[in-house]
């Protein structure tokens, strides 16, 4: 797993993340891998992880909600939705490609400008201080 964050402040100490829990087989469920410290993801921004070969963004907002969706934004063909810039449209949490601007609904992976490039979301859940992601 590599996570891509900004630079934490010169006194923060990065904490031990868990390992993965793998399910048994297939059929069991899903694998929930750890990201990082919630503290790791200052609010409205993101971070990168690798996770089972697919690149995922996870960003955190002011209200210390969670989302995930791929990395990947298939207008500009590049993986750089973690740096996009965090925000809100109507109410809908978003956040807008670095490159071509486009914005992506962070709940549902949707993109406003054009709705035939839809991202896939996943799910995502704080525990004991630390975010973990469905893979």
């Amino acid at each position: 797993m590599t996570v891509m964050t900004a630079p934490a402040p010169a006194a923060a100490v990065a904490a031990p993340i868990p390992t993965a829990v793998p399910a048994a087989s297939p059929a069991a469920g899903p694998v929930w891998q750890p990201v990082c410290a919630v503290e790791d993801i200052w609010p409205d921004t993101g971070v990168c992880a690798l996770l089972g070969g697919r690149q995922i963004a996870v960003f955190r907002l002011a209200d210390g909600g969670l989302h995930a969706i791929d990395n990947h934004d298939p207008n500009s063909g590049a993986n750089v939705l973690w740096r996009g810039i965090v925000g809100d449209l109507g109410g809908e949490p978003v956040v807008a490609s670095p490159i071509y601007k486009h914005h992506y609904r962070l709940r549902d992976g949707g993109c406003i400008e054009n709705p035939d490039t839809p991202l896939a979301t996943h799910a995502v859940e704080l525990r004991d201080g630390i975010v973990w992601v469905e893979a």
